[in-house]
């Protein structure tokens, strides 16, 4: 999806006076002539190609006041961009004035509380490199490189989920800049209607400038077992049909996720190994190291596996081991589902595509939400999808624009065959710019209380390059 403004934006007849912003900001802003620019508006998917009208890289929470303002007053779409990793390349909009977080990336750990702040612009690899070295974590994703916003906003499915909850369920504060420019702390005390809409209810009501999270003891000192054990391609029904029934019987200190890929061409995997799809689960364990082999035997040992590479690592070096596969910049193209349970039907499709996945890139992932994830109500935050199961996603990915048909297609027509199996919506995090009915269906019973929360804080929905909700009578 590639979106390319027809005019260059700032050169308007009815430009704004950008001088004036410039002088209320500790942090520059970016326009369309300078050097910077094209590094500044790139974002993680290369397939998004917007042009803002400006970028204001704050420095502060003052920043993010004065270019919501200034925004409002001179009627300028605004977009919020953290991490740059949102699917849709929803932190950027053409003619817009982006509100860019990146360099607010102060982290503060109290152990003694075991909590941690966090700035807006921060990346899950800032968060896990302090708390670490305590020994704790707080639930993240899977990509350390995600941005902690907005990975947050929209819910947190990561490794710790089984044992400790999304991250939206460790989610202790947040500070927010509102529509009309307030500055408000959204807690169980305060502004709780705002609070409950936070946590997974994306960027539709404010810029968060700050999150307070709850954390956890991880592992022995940090150190946890994690890795992966791949399978031939041709052992995804078997695999599948194993861990479908396996995981759900797991300790909660024990997870991992489901995928179809190919081995990359590099170390640590065996050379033989390079460029073969496989299947397989990549494991996390987070309890004490003397009951790891008892637990973990029998996962090591299932099948035929090609590659057994579960070992001791720091949280924090299994949650960037992707990282570098994954770097920025590359063309995706995003397809995703919350499934409740995994039928024969949907392991055939599974096997089916992983079989023809397009590209060297090209993936597709299911990640568990039960366990302690499972045990919050599902109206108890906004995100909605609490009744176990797996949030599904495939991808085409590639350097390449020139295999973006092709992966695209793959996506599309292995989301057609796998959706009537699916709960019907999917995990926000994994949308790119689908219409409102898929929203809608991303929140199930919750979507009317979001209304209610966005028309209450945003009512002229001022807050819509996201995963929108229209306040009542948009």
């Amino acid at each position: 999806m590639t979106t390319t403004a027809p005019t260059s934006p700032g050169t308007r007849a009815d430009r704004p006076p950008w001088e004036e912003l410039t002088a209320l900001l500790r942090g520059p802003l970016v326009l369309p002539d300078d050097d910077a620019y094209d590094e500044v508006r790139a974002v993680y998917n290369g397939m998004i190609d917007r042009r803002p009208a400006a970028l204001a890289r704050c420095r502060d929470t003052v920043d993010v006041v004065a270019a919501v303002g200034f925004a409002r007053e001179h009627g300028l779409d605004l977009a919020i961009r953290g991490g740059g990793h949102n699917a849709g390349g929803l932190g950027v909009w053409d003619d817009a004035l982006v509100v860019d977080l990146s360099l607010m990336r102060s982290v503060r750990v109290d152990p003694t509380t075991a909590t941690v702040r966090v700035d807006g612009g921060c990346t899950w690899q800032d968060v896990d490199h302090a708390t670490v070295g305590f020994g704790l974590a707080t639930p993240t994703g899977f990509l350390s490189s995600t941005g902690v916003g907005g990975l947050t906003l929209g819910g947190g499915v990561g490794y710790l989920s089984r044992r400790y909850g999304l991250t939206v369920d460790n989610l202790l504060s947040a500070d927010v800049v509102l529509a009309d420019g307030r500055l408000v702390t959204a807690d169980a005390e305060h502004h709780p209607d705002l609070f409950w809409a936070l946590r997974g209810g994306g960027g539709n009501f404010g810029v968060v400038t700050s999150f307070e999270f709850r954390c956890h003891p991880v592992g022995e000192g940090g150190v946890v077992i994690g890795g992966p054990v791949l399978y031939d391609i041709g052992d995804t029904a078997e695999v599948l049909r194993w861990y479908r029934e396996l995981l759900p019987s797991l300790p909660e200190e024990l997870s991992g996720w489901f995928g179809v890929m190919t081995i990359p061409p590099a170390a640590p995997f065996p050379e033989e190994l390079w460029g073969r799809k496989a299947c397989g689960i990549v494991w996390c364990y987070t309890g004490p190291h003397d009951r790891a082999d008892e637990l973990l035997d029998p996962v090591r040992s299932f099948g035929e596996p090609l590659v057994v590479g579960m070992h001791e690592m720091p949280f924090n070096v299994l949650q960037s081991a992707f990282n570098a596969l994954y770097p920025a910049g590359l063309q995706w193209y995003w397809r995703a589902d919350m499934y409740e349970s995994i039928s024969d039907e949907a392991v055939d499709v599974h096997s089916r595509y992983g079989e023809a996945l397009p590209t060297g890139h090209s993936t597709m992932h299911l990640y568990p939400i039960d366990g302690a994830a499972a045990r919050v109500p599902q109206d108890a935050t906004a995100f909605a999808y609490r009744s176990g199961g797996w949030a599904g996603v495939m991808v085409g990915v590639s350097p390449d624009p020139a295999d973006n048909a092709a992966m695209t297609e793959w996506a599309r027509s292995y989301w057609s065959e796998l959706h009537p199996t699916s709960a019907g919506g999917a995990y926000v995090n994994f949308m790119m710019d689908e219409g409102e009915d898929r929203v809608r269906a991303a929140y199930r019973g919750n979507y009317a209380r979001l209304v209610q929360v966005k028309t209450a804080y945003d009512p002229t929905n001022f807050f819509h390059v996201n995963q929108n909700i229209r306040p009542a009578g948009a």
